[in-house]
């Protein structure tokens, strides 16, 4: 192994891997030596990521899953195979209403993407990592737990139990060698946020401390760092990545 591929031998799932920061996460693990099997709903955006990834000397798959559905995230699960690093990174924002003017089922969608999906994979991956002795199990949080705003309650509440369950998996895997962490992001430019804000996508800049909004290859680089041996001996951690948006420091 050398210092370039601190991951090679090892097979990485990423949920939400066809854009935005699972894309970089996804191409991030590739190029150090993972063989990443790539989760999404759009069959030709995962493909053609496949193939950019092989391009470029990786190695990948791709498998099409709704994790809004029990049954579907279960069969990526499978499919999916032996797993030596999971990255829960697929998620839904699209409630950013008051809590009056959000729906049942708004509600029960981020809760089965952005919570439910994750406990269900672990649950799935999680022991056969365990009866190995090593795994890295990485979430995807947000920094929005810390920031509460007047609106967004829904998609909050699902990054909350995100960090709880980070906390009890680390405690529960965590003497088998599995170890369970979650990487919070701040604002982050990706395709998604830039499409629902339009020319207002710099307010990200503004939410934080360093004067910008965070780049999806800057949070890739964490998840990599947790992903790898250099990182053996943090578990049960929740890493802000937010340019200082949750930090009580004056700027």
């Amino acid at each position: 192994m050398s210092a370039g591929t601190p991951l090679q031998g090892s097979t990485a799932l990423v949920t939400g891997a066809t854009a935005g920061i699972g894309r970089a996460v996804a191409q991030r693990l590739a190029e150090q030596g993972a063989e990443v099997v790539l989760h999404g709903r759009d069959r030709t955006r995962g493909e053609a990521l496949a193939k950019t990834i092989e391009q470029a000397g990786g190695s990948a798959r791709f498998v099409a899953a709704d994790l809004a559905d029990a049954e579907d995230t279960l069969r990526l699960a499978s499919e999916a195979g032996d797993i030596d690093i999971l990255v829960n990174n697929a998620g839904v924002f699209t409630a950013f209403t008051p809590t009056a003017q959000t729906d049942a089922a708004a509600f029960d969608l981020h809760v089965a993407v952005n919570t439910r999906a994750p406990f269900l994979l672990v649950g799935a991956l999680a022991p056969a990592m365990a009866a190995r002795g090593h795994g890295s199990i990485i979430t995807i949080g947000s920094s929005s737990v810390r920031t509460p705003a007047p609106i967004g309650a829904a998609y909050g509440a699902s990054k909350a139990g995100v960090e709880l369950l980070t906390r009890y998996w680390a405690t529960e895997f965590g003497g088998s060698g599995v170890r369970v962490n979650t990487v919070s992001p701040g604002p982050v430019v990706t395709e998604g946020l830039s499409a629902a804000l339009g020319d207002q996508i710099s307010v990200l800049d503004q939410a934080s401390a360093r004067g910008r909004a965070g780049e999806p290859s800057e949070i890739a680089d964490i998840v990599a760092f947790l992903a790898g041996p250099a990182s053996s001996y943090i578990n049960g951690a929740i890493i802000f990545a937010d340019g200082g948006e949750t930090s009580p420091l004056p700027v």
